[in-house]
Order: structure tokens, then sequence, then C-alpha cells
């Protein structure tokens, strides 16, 4: 990592510390440990939407391969641990997958795994993020399939998402598209017990961030004066997490502090869920110009594809 981009980060971190309310953005969850927290996650039974989202790709894999037809390039955005793109290197063959993540580490073991099973495809992990604009120039060429899958896309705000969205429609040049996982509003104690797991493991993950802040920018987060609160804001259809100070506290860094008081909170993860029409409608105008879209039985999540004619 440059000194530059460290420097970039040092102050985004530093700015969420002081700002009112206090955030940190939920690309620091991804460290080593993090990753690895997260894929624990998707395990636990509270659970439902990377299960639901892998039962609507295993039972509609030949319709999806088919609305995808022939791509050149898989481009998958938050890769993680990579396990998600297997059926599609099974069915879409691609010459090339990319796999972009902000913890490159974690991803480059992964890839690794991966290229033991798949050796006829190029395959590269660049460390990525992003909420940062997106351009491949030496791709312009190729029939490309961003791959977003997981339901990550709630990290973003609506206005967020679109611009992802108008980012990736131009990245295609008017061929391939964007298949994408999207998490459906439901019942808030579905919803509410996704994130709040008996086993604490979601807990963890988000305590985490500290120790994580704590190697970035030298801060002094000790992890048992915090602890996790999540909730479903139903005004804004979001899942929120939280950190809540248990009692008064300072933190410092080098060059600054600040006092937290009990009960205050550090704002750390929101997790948007879209109703079908609304989120098909944010597609289309960014300028996909045709939506295909599957979902599970009980209309939990939905997974799209996003392309061109």
């Amino acid at each position: 990592m440059t000194l530059s981009i460290k420097s970039k980060l040092f102050q985004e971190i530093v700015d969420g510390l002081q700002a009112n309310p206090a955030s940190i953005s939920p690309k620091f969850f991804y460290d080593e440990l993090g990753s690895s927290l997260f894929q624990a996650i998707t395990h636990l039974e509270e659970y439902y939407p990377t299960r639901v989202e892998r039962g609507i790709m295993d039972s509609k894999l030949a319709e999806i391969t088919e609305a995808i037809a022939a791509v050149d390039v898989i481009v998958e955005l938050g890769a993680g641990n990579c396990e998600k793109v297997r059926p599609l290197l099974d069915t879409v063959a691609p010459k090339q997958y990319r796999a972009l993540d902000i913890s490159v580490d974690f991803l480059e073991v992964a890839l690794a795994d991966l290229h033991h099973d798949y050796p006829a495809i190029d395959m590269q992990a660049i460390a990525a993020d992003i909420t940062q604009e997106l351009s491949f120039p030496d791709l312009q060429d190729r029939r490309i399939l961003f791959f977003y899958p997981g339901s990550s896309i709630g990290n973003f705000n609506p206005p967020e998402a679109f611009r992802l969205f108008l980012n990736l429609a131009r990245e295609c040049h008017g061929s391939g598209g964007l298949l994408i996982g999207v998490d459906l509003v439901k019942d808030i104690h579905i919803l509410e017990r996704a994130y709040n797991d008996t086993l604490g493991v979601t807990a963890a993950f988000n305590l985490n961030v500290l120790r994580h802040l704590n190697h970035l920018i030298g801060s002094n987060f000790s992890i048992p004066d915090w602890e996790h609160y999540a909730f479903f804001n139903q005004t804004l259809d979001r899942i929120e997490m939280h950190l809540r100070a248990k009692s008064d506290l300072l933190v410092s860094w080098p060059s600054g502090a600040r006092m937290f008081h009990a009960g205050e909170m550090i704002h750390t993860e929101n997790s948007y869920k879209y109703s079908k029409p609304t989120f098909l409608e944010m597609l289309q105008k960014a300028g996909f110009a045709q939506v295909t879209a599957w979902t599970d039985p009980e209309s939990n999540f939905l997974v799209c594809f996003a392309g061109f004619k």
C-alpha cells in the first residue's frame, strides 16, 4: 500500500471518528480476520442471505447461464473467498476471471485454491475499493460479466448504488452485463435475527473493526469497552449496525482523540433492503437494456442479470 493511499485511509477513518455521529466505513471490516469472520457468518442458521442466494443460483443456473450467454471475462466485486463464482466458471467458462476485494491477502489465498481447480482460466487478484470509480481500459473489447453476489450492494445507500450501476453499465460498453444478488424487505424479526445471531459471530465481526483500526491508524480502542447493536430501521428500509460505548471513554490516535460517552454509538454499517420493482427500475435507469430476475419461493432474496440486447 502506497504512502498516499495510507494517508487517504487515515484521513477517511479520522474524519469518520470525529463526525457527529461517529462512523466507520464497512469496508474496514475486511482485514484477514474480518473476512474469516464474515465467512463464518454465512454458515449461521440465522443468516439466510447466503443460503437462499445459493438455492436460487443452484435451481436457476441453466436459466441464468442462458441469460448471460458467452462472456470473455468475469469480474467479481467483493470476491472474498471466491467460492460463489464456481458454478459460473463451470457453465459460462470465461477465458479470464478477475477477483476484486479490499482484503487482498485473504483474496490471494482463496484465488490460489480456485486456480488449482480451474487451471485453464487466467486469474488475477486485485486490491480494489469498489466504493470508488472502477475502470477497466484493457477490457474495452471484451465481453464482461460483472458478478456481485451476497447482497453487499445493501451497504451502499440508494444514490451510491445507482452511481455504481452507472459505472458498471458504462464499463460493459454495450455487451455483457451484471449478475447481482440483493436482499428484499421482509418480516422485521427475520431481518433482525440475521444480524444478532445467538453465537455472537456477527458481534465479533462488528467489534473486530476496532482492532483493525488500531492497526491502520494507531488508535487505542479497547474491544471490551464496546458492544454490538443492530436493528432494522423501518423508515429507511435498512439494517443498521453500530458499536455502543459501555462507559465514558477517551479514544486517541496520533494527532487526535475523541471522547465517547456511555451509550454513544459509532455507526459501522447499513444494509439496505429493496422491493423487487424498485431494484429492477434502478438497474434499468442506470442504462442496462434488459433485466431478468429470479427469487426464492418465499421472495426473501433476488438474483438479477442486467444486460444488453
